[in-house]
């Protein structure tokens, strides 16, 4: 999924993901769209996707990792947390009913109960700790939740999250109590915190078998390019990740053949596209001189066009994994993710730089 975290994917218009890339559901940001433009006026406005005229499908996180991010600003409580804004240093509260107020109001489609995400590393005393608020606090939420979608004109889904830090048996007893709640889908998160990618990669391991298989299961935060496979091979069916479009405004571009660092000197003269292998826009039309001079002089088209390629290409890896499910080819195509991932390492050694 897409970010677009206030309600916009940073250098894309929304023709260009529906239209030219299209992604059918993207994610936006609670924490930051509460603080500004504020849930109460999207909300008379009709709507997150009237607000940013997006016909596709929405998914707006709690904006629990972004509070408890703001480790000076934030004091938790079992009955929520209050925190100040990294705006104009207001106090906030947000609660496990609240969360969810906010979130019904922006209308999105896959809303996601308030959790407390540990940092790493963290004691499994602590972990324990924040894991039985979450669990608390997703009974919460989904009693106030199924309250409130009686009278409510739209159907919103509401997925709990699966917390534990990097501890299997927490994360497995997470995924147990949560179970119970007969939710349309579950997240695992607490992921990408600065861990050991390998790590990461354990602890779904550890979740997935508890998960119900007729339901979406979603990671959180992950990944790059080459680990979109790993983690659906594991049980995952939905991502989201920054990196493509944060990695493209600084000129780090993802392609079939590996990355390309826009920004060294071997682009400056070269006529090739980006990506032979990809039909978007930008490498259809542009080359890679092109893009690094955009990017030298700094000017604004480089980040739209680099965004479109990059995620063009976790797009275009999902569609391929898809794929080779529908045809029975999967452990196949992930024998080759990770033929092509090993001899990448090799060639990204220093003495090969």
């Amino acid at each position: 999924m897409p970010v677009g975290t206030q309600a916009t994917v940073k250098g894309l218009t929304q023709r260009d993901l529906s239209d030219d890339l299209h992604a059918p559901i993207i994610l936006a940001n609670t924490y930051h769209l509460y603080l500004r433009p504020g849930h109460e006026l999207i909300e008379r406005l009709g709507g997150l996707h009237s607000f940013m005229n997006w016909p596709g499908a929405i998914l707006t996180d709690s904006g629990g990792f972004q509070v408890f991010s703001l480790s000076e600003l934030r004091r938790i409580t079992d009955g929520g947390v209050t925190f100040q804004s990294h705006l104009d240093g207001s106090s906030h509260r947000f609660t496990p009913c609240s969360t969810v107020d906010v979130q019904l109001a922006l209308g999105s489609d896959i809303m996601m109960v308030l959790d407390e995400c540990p940092p790493y590393p963290v004691s499994h005393e602590s972990a324990r700790a924040a894991m039985d608020r979450t669990v608390r606090w997703a009974r919460e939420a989904f009693d106030h939740y199924r309250m409130r979608i009686e009278t409510h004109p739209r159907r919103q889904a509401l997925f709990p999250i699966v917390q534990g830090s990097f501890f299997p048996d927490l994360r497995r007893e997470c995924a147990e109590r949560l179970v119970e709640l007969d939710a349309d889908g579950f997240a695992v998160g607490g992921l990408s915190v600065g861990e050991p990618r390998p790590l990461s990669m354990e602890m779904v391991e550890a979740t997935e078998p508890i998960l119900p298989r007729d339901r979406p299961r979603y990671a959180m935060g992950v990944g790059m390019p080459d680990e979109l496979a790993e983690y659906v091979a594991r049980g995952i069916d939905m991502m989201d990740c920054v990196l493509p479009t944060r990695n493209a405004r600084n000129g780090w571009l993802f392609t079939s053949e590996g990355r390309v660092v826009i920004k060294h000197a071997a682009n400056r003269d070269d006529p090739r596209p980006l990506d032979p292998n990809c039909k978007c826009y930008t490498c259809r039309n542009h080359s890679r001189a092109y893009l690094r001079h955009l990017f030298q002089a700094g000017e604004i088209l480089f980040a739209s066009l680099a965004t479109r390629h990059n995620l063009q290409r976790y797009l275009d890896i999902m569609r391929e994994i898809r794929q080779s499910i529908l045809l029975g080819q999967f452990p196949h195509y992930l024998r080759a993710v990770r033929e092509r991932r090993s001899l990448s390492a090799v060639s990204d050694t220093p003495e090969n730089f």
